[in-house]
């Protein structure tokens, strides 16, 4: 493959300059040197030296499950060891406060944890064991926790964070232990499992205050990333969903749950599992578009006419686990953050004309069956080796690589995060570029940082400070897409990991400024679109920045590269063989 720079020139003479689409290859290729010259994106006028921003958005994990003890590993016999840097900020975790490990924690006290959980109905066994626990690396592939709506607010307990094994967690219905615990929800991995993200935060800048804007599963948080707002949904069947989708006080719907976007051919649920946003909804892919910036969402498994290696092809492409001894489907369709809006979705999962119309508006736009800026991820490693690099980029990986727990791991997630960052540190945009890793929800993995709600609720789902109640002092009614009162919004929810890695992100730097999904929004905004804001009641306006985690000062951008052993996690000296062609050493 080549690469090839872009002049700041109109987009239709740009789209002339490449070839077609059509790589269904998982990898990407080598490139040559790279152009001198400037690409429409790098010539964009922006508020910071960031011209590109990935975000790889995971699955399912709190902060505490995965940065629990950092930076102290065990570093058992056997495992991948870790050692962090002399003078390592410790973040607001386990360590800092190690009283967590003992029976000082409220979940090892509190007799609901004694009983059934909520989940199975398996009897749980002497609260003793109900304390934070280590996982090992051979523990890396688990069962997922409860993670609705209602049982992410149960399991905080109006801020006593204890009762995480009643209320979140799943243990095995067959023996009702799993991995020796009955208290699942309460195990952690350190940087023997989770080497490579370690190694990141080592290398970059992390929050330990990053938390979903409400409570609740995958699906609310893809939306949160992308738009800030969950009021406003649409209910295939028109009516509640259970606690996917809830009545919001207002005559409209707040979507909670995991509801399929309706129409997505991929979709094999019924009417009751599927939904919508309004039009009177936006996410920032509208704001991208009116400003005619280039942008895109890429989703694993979103290509139905590439076929894997396996020979699986269509809406069930597939990939096979080592670690998982399983095979999984690429693509989820509640996952597909775009797809709930009618000005962003591609429920067709058309393909674009070509490579060089990636990330910009295809004429395929004005058919029935739009593109509107929806790819397969293996289109990402495409459109940046052709030197078509969009502003602002999502990715999703396959099921199998996205951090789910039961159907992905640490480990599988590790090589999808490696194989991008290990890609992208070798493009002659790097200087300019910023990765942001992050999650959609914490899966309801016990973590012991709460936050009292902002925005308050009192629907029937909502049990946070008491029955059908999530309040707190200082926190306002939410609102919806059309400025009433609604119900279903409780946040900030549960907290999550976030690492900006980037020239200009602080090095081995912890931030604790308030953030929430929507701040990767209100980046977007303020980078590109003056500080435009969505509007419409979203947590855009009010969150966190995250500006502190990068240095934008005159001594800023020279953050070293750290290239990752995609099964190991370890810190490479060099990019591994055939991930890129070599890129000039940090200055």
């Amino acid at each position: 493959m080549f690469r090839k720079a872009f002049l700041p020139i109109p987009c239709a003479a740009v789209l002339l300059a490449l070839a077609a689409c059509g790589s269904s290859s998982n990898s990407p290729s080598a490139s040559t040197s790279p152009s001198t010259s400037v690409s429409a994106q790098d010539a964009l006028a922006t508020a910071t030296p960031i011209k590109h921003l990935v975000v790889i958005f995971g699955e399912n994990e709190s902060f505490d499950h995965y940065f629990g003890t950092y930076p102290n590993a065990a570093n058992p016999a056997g495992e991948t060891a870790f050692v962090a840097a002399a003078g390592t900020t410790i973040p607001n975790n386990y360590t800092k406060t190690p009283t967590l490990l003992s029976s000082a924690n409220g979940n090892v006290t509190n007799v609901l944890n004694e009983g059934p959980d909520n989940i199975s109905g398996v009897a749980m066994q002497a609260n003793s064991n109900v304390y934070p626990f280590r996982l090992d690396r051979t523990q890396a592939f688990t069962y997922s926790q409860s993670h609705d709506y209602h049982n992410e607010e149960a399991a905080y307990d109006n801020g006593l964070a204890d009762e995480f094994p009643y209320a979140t967690g799943n243990v095995n219905v067959t023996s009702g232990l799993e991995y020796g615990t009955p208290g699942l929800v309460m195990g952690y991995y350190d940087g023997n499992t989770v080497t490579g993200l370690w190694n990141l935060a080592q290398g970059f800048a992390m929050s330990d205050n990053m938390y979903t804007d409400t409570y609740g599963p995958s699906t609310p948080g893809a939306i949160e990333v992308v738009s800030g707002q969950t009021n406003g949904a649409v209910p295939a069947n028109g009516a509640a969903q259970g606690d996917n989708v809830i009545a919001d006080g207002a005559g409209g719907y707040t979507m909670n749950g995991d509801s399929d976007p309706t129409g997505d051919i991929c979709d094999t649920s019924t009417s009751t599992g599927q939904a919508l946003l309004s039009s009177s909804n936006q996410n920032i892919g509208d704001l991208l578009n009116a400003a005619n910036i280039t942008w895109g969402g890429f989703m694993g498994g979103f290509d139905t006419t590439a076929v894997n290696a396996n020979g699986s092809t269509g809406c069930t492409r597939s990939t096979y686990s080592s670690v998982q001894n399983a095979t999984r489907n690429d693509y989820v369709p509640h996952h597909a953050w775009f797809q709930y809006y009618a000005t962003t979705q591609n429920l067709a999962h058309t393909r674009p004309t070509s490579t060089a119309y990636i990330g910009q508006t295809d004429p395929l736009d004005s058919t029935a069956t739009p593109v509107h800026h929806q790819y397969d991820v293996n289109d990402f490693f495409t459109a940046v080796e052709h030197g078509n690099f969009p502003s602002v980029s999502y990715l999703k990986a396959p099921y199998v690589q996205d951090a789910h727990p039961g159907n992905s791991d640490p480990l599988d997630e590790q090589a999808f995060i490696a194989k991008v960052l290990n890609f992208l540190q070798q493009q002659p945009d790097w200087k300019n570029t910023a990765v942001i890793i992050t999650y959609d929800d914490s899966d309801g993995w016990y973590d012991h940082q709460y936050t009292a709600p902002t925005t308050s609720s009192s629907s029937t789902e909502d049990v946070l400070n008491g029955t059908a109640t999530c309040n707190a002092t200082g926190a306002v009614p939410g609102v919806g897409v059309t400025a009433a009162v609604v119900n279903g919004r409780c946040g900030p929810g549960t907290r999550i990991p976030l690492l900006v890695i980037s020239p200009y992100a602080k090095k081995n730097y912890i931030d604790s400024t308030l953030i929430t999904q929507a701040s990767v929004v209100q980046f977007i905004e303020d980078n590109w679109l003056k500080k435009t804001r969505l509007g419409g009641g979203s947590h855009d306006a009010t969150t966190g920045s995250l500006m502190n985690l990068f240095d934008f000062t005159s001594s800023g951008g020279s953050t070293p590269r750290v290239y990752l052993d995609p099964n190991a996690g370890t810190v490479l000296s060099s990019p591994p063989a055939g991930s890129d062609a070599p890129n000039p050493a940090d200055s």
